[in-house]
């Protein structure tokens, strides 16, 4: 994009094919580093602790306008009926065949080059994640080996996923979205499900207390990884599955939003999903790990529950 294309686009409202097009344009299928959107959720618990505000933060920052475009994409076509699509085309897991490893050191491939402020490749984040919860809980290897792969699913964008379907929180749809969701006053108005009576109810196309694993999320990485699990047979058990499944599911987990969904396994599996929160938030410094040193171990771990080739 051009000096002169974004001091015009300054003057006028985005709207969502504009939006779309700048996405295109500036995201040449991308390097993640620690998801952006960890920058702005509202709903983190307060701390006195200055890098704790910075996360509540809606009004400035480096990242903002493409934070902000990033879920205004996201919210206006993360549909009901696009979401199935996407189940449709992705949990099928014929799009490749590779290792753990090579897939978690893989996604350094991709550079987005519309940000200027996350430097260190994404293998680092899942070292980073992976060694706190070690620390934390070193009689659990597969507690680390979540860590380590829960945003694997990003793989995704290598295979031309745009990123608004691949990264940032996640939510229900088939029903009404919550005031929780981050951005949510301002980036569903074009999205027509918001505009469906018979979807902007509490419950929607669910019953009450029908179970997370009856409810449609928004298509991302989280979802991804956990079909994958799913479909190779993977031995992390139900808690694991739930950290990969629903860690970015920040209404559910950090606000207590769409409890009415839930039944008692939901419930009872929600302590493990916000204990793994506190390492996918808090472990980002950087004192990056020394990652060829932490293979092995983790590749015996990979070896455990996940071993061989995968289908992607």
């Amino acid at each position: 994009m051009t000096r002169e294309t974004h001091s015009a686009s300054e003057d006028q409202r985005i709207t969502t094919l504009q939006l779309q097009r700048l996405h295109t344009q500036t995201m040449r299928i991308i390097k993640f580093g620690p998801d952006p959107s960890l920058e702005y959720r509202p709903n983190l618990e307060k701390n006195e602790s200055k890098e704790k505000e910075d996360y509540r933060n809606f009004e400035s920052g480096s990242l903002i306008d493409r934070v902000f475009n990033t879920y205004k994409l996201m919210h206006t076509n993360q549909t009901l009926d696009f979401v199935k699509q996407k189940h449709f085309e992705w949990t099928n897991c014929n799009h490749t065949q590779m290792g753990m490893m090579e897939t978690i050191m893989s996604l350094d491939q991709l550079v987005d080059e519309s940000d200027p402020d996350v430097d260190f490749p994404n293998s680092f984040h899942a070292f980073q994640t992976a060694e706190g919860i070690r620390k934390a809980h070193p009689d659990k290897d597969w507690f680390q080996l979540v860590g380590l792969i829960h945003d694997v699913g990003k793989i995704m964008a290598l295979w031309g996923e745009p990123q608004w379907a691949v990264v940032g929180d996640t939510f229900p749809v088939g029903c009404k979205f919550q005031n929780s969701i981050v951005f949510r006053d301002n980036t569903f108005l074009e999205n027509p499900d918001d505009k469906n009576l018979s979807l902007n109810t509490e419950y929607g196309i669910y019953k009450p207390n029908c179970g997370l694993d009856n409810v449609l999320m928004s298509w991302g990485h989280d979802e991804y990884l956990y079909r994958v699990m799913k479909y190779n047979n993977c031995l992390i058990p139900e808690e694991g599955l739930y950290m990969i499944r629903f860690h970015s599911f920040y209404p559910w987990h950090s606000h207590g939003d769409y409890m009415h969904l839930c039944n008692d396994k939901d419930l009872s599996m929600l302590p493990w999903v916000q204990e793994f929160n506190k390492f996918d938030l808090y472990t980002k410094t950087n004192d990056l790990p020394d990652v060829e040193k932490l293979k092995l171990y983790y590749q015996s771990l990979i070896d455990k529950y996940c071993p061989g080739i995968l289908k992607w």
